[in-house]
């Protein structure tokens, strides 16, 4: 008896402890980006913000006879500049990308990590880290930095390839390594080992809301004091023949645009037909506002709100009036402490499917009341395509940088405006007011608040609440 007063005791602290940080701030310190806009964040923003398109017709045979032949392709990256040339051959490309998108984001947020890229000829990677955190530098106890992979599909070629191999071979030539790396969560485990971080290391799947749950469940983990830190990151590689005929057998993807994939992604217009799959990663690091204020991190923004919702209506189309899109927003609003009237900026889920955009612009007018036409929307995905479970990640990104440059990106392809009282930000960016001191000479105030949404298959909904650092409530 004498022995099960101590874990008691030690559940019954814990649950004291969460109570007690309730009100703990949850800021990010570092951005990554692999992305078919751009191998880093700069570059991710240039091109959405410059209005220049990622999309691309898919060369090659094995594309040959699809009915969909374009889509976002992440370019011009080396794996093995990151990794040893063998862990790199076993791994699949959307590992590749988280990996070079967490490696960006802990070098923005001034974290050292001892597993330095090895030279391309190493067998392995590299040892763990020290078990002194000081040894290295890192600012938190390791056991309370988390990891959280947010993936719609995680390395789906390696079970294809897998397929094929026992197909053409027989089991033996199934590669044992598919049992390791070939999960969803795998990406965690990667990470974790990467960095020596000892915390909780998941997956989180929840189609094309994945991203922004996971962000969502990363701030939580820290506001009730169950981490100090925690990197987030969304991946997805979908352009293969198989994804790309399912979804092109759903009618799901824009069709048609093989002499012109610029055009193709067309969210809000009344010619819009599907969206286009993309691939890629990003990367945010989450940590606790005082953490960062007391190692002098630079603070690019804060997470403040989180809401997450299921329309339990189809397993593809929303639900026409956007309920649970609606009360996903709803509850993000609620739990950053915010009123409508206090977003500034829309970052769109806006795929460009018939029916996704008109309920989402219905959840909008719901959650949002008479404020939601008044409020500027930018839909990122006609400039990057759709990154599926990484673009809840990769849009709050854009998200961040377009509160630090008070620039709203533009909505590409918007030559026919089919919903008539919304400000959709068109085909140029609109400079808005800049609260340091710098006007820009438009009728719009400064952007401190931006509201980013990712709606899935199957029902799944996220919404996240960004704001400018230092922004009062």
């Amino acid at each position: 008896m004498s022995a099960s007063r101590p874990a008691r005791r030690g559940a019954q602290d814990a649950r004291r402890g969460a109570q007690d940080n309730e009100g703990r701030r949850v800021v990010i310190t570092g951005l990554g980006a692999i992305t078919p806009s751009g191998n880093d964040v700069d570059s991710l923003w240039g091109s959405v913000v410059g209005g220049r398109s990622g999309i691309s017709r898919l060369e090659g045979e094995r594309f040959g006879d699809l009915a969909v032949r374009i889509g976002g392709q992440v370019k011009d990256f080396d794996a093995e500049a990151i990794l040893p040339r063998a862990l790199a051959r076993r791994l699949s490309p959307v590992q590749h990308w988280a990996i070079a998108a967490a490696d960006q984001a802990l070098a923005q947020a001034g974290v050292a990590h001892s597993n330095a890229p090895a030279p391309r000829n190493a067998a392995a990677l590299p040892n763990a880290a020290a078990d002194s955190d000081e040894a290295d530098g890192l600012p938190w106890d390791r056991t309370r930095v988390a990891v959280i992979a947010a993936t719609g599909s995680g390395p789906v070629d390696a079970m294809q390839n897998a397929t094929r191999s026992l197909l053409d071979g027989g089991p033996r030539s199934v590669p044992l390594t598919l049992a390791i790396h070939g999960a969803p969560d795998s990406a965690a485990a990667l990470l974790s080992q990467r960095y020596d971080f000892r915390g909780p290391g998941q997956g989180v799947s929840a189609t094309c809301a994945s991203g922004a749950i996971g962000l969502g469940e990363g701030m939580r983990r820290i506001r009730h004091g169950y981490a100090d830190a925690v990197l987030v990151v969304g991946m997805e590689d979908c352009l293969n023949p198989v994804n790309l005929a399912s979804n092109a057998n759903m009618r799901a993807l824009a069709a048609g645009f093989e002499d012109d994939p610029a055009s193709a992604s067309r969210p809000f217009d009344s010619a819009r037909t599907g969206f286009v799959m993309s691939q890629g990663a990003g990367a945010i690091l989450l940590e606790s506002e005082t953490g960062a204020a007391a190692r002098g991190a630079t603070i690019l923004a804060e997470l403040a709100g989180f809401g997450a919702a299921s329309d339990a209506y189809h397993p593809t189309n929303p639900h026409p009036d956007g309920r649970g899109a609606a009360s996903a927003v709803s509850v993000a609003l609620a739990d950053a402490g915010l009123e409508a009237a206090d977003i500034d900026h829309i970052n769109a889920h806006a795929t460009g499917t018939p029916a996704g955009d008109a309920a989402e612009l219905s959840a909008f007018d719901t959650a949002l009341g008479a404020t939601a036409r008044s409020i500027p929307i930018s839909a990122t995905k006609s400039s990057t395509g759709h990154l599926l479970g990484a673009s809840g990640v990769v849009e709050a990104i854009v998200a961040i940088r377009t509160m630090a440059e008070q620039r709203l990106p533009p909505t590409l392809n918007l030559g026919d405006l089919e919903f008539e009282g919304w400000d959709i930000v068109a085909d140029q960016a609109r400079a808005v007011g800049h609260t340091g001191g710098r006007e820009s000479g438009s009728d719009d105030g400064p952007v401190d608040t931006v509201l980013s949404t990712s709606f899935g298959f199957g029902g799944h909904n996220g919404a996240i609440i960004l704001r400018r650092p230092h922004t009062p409530a």
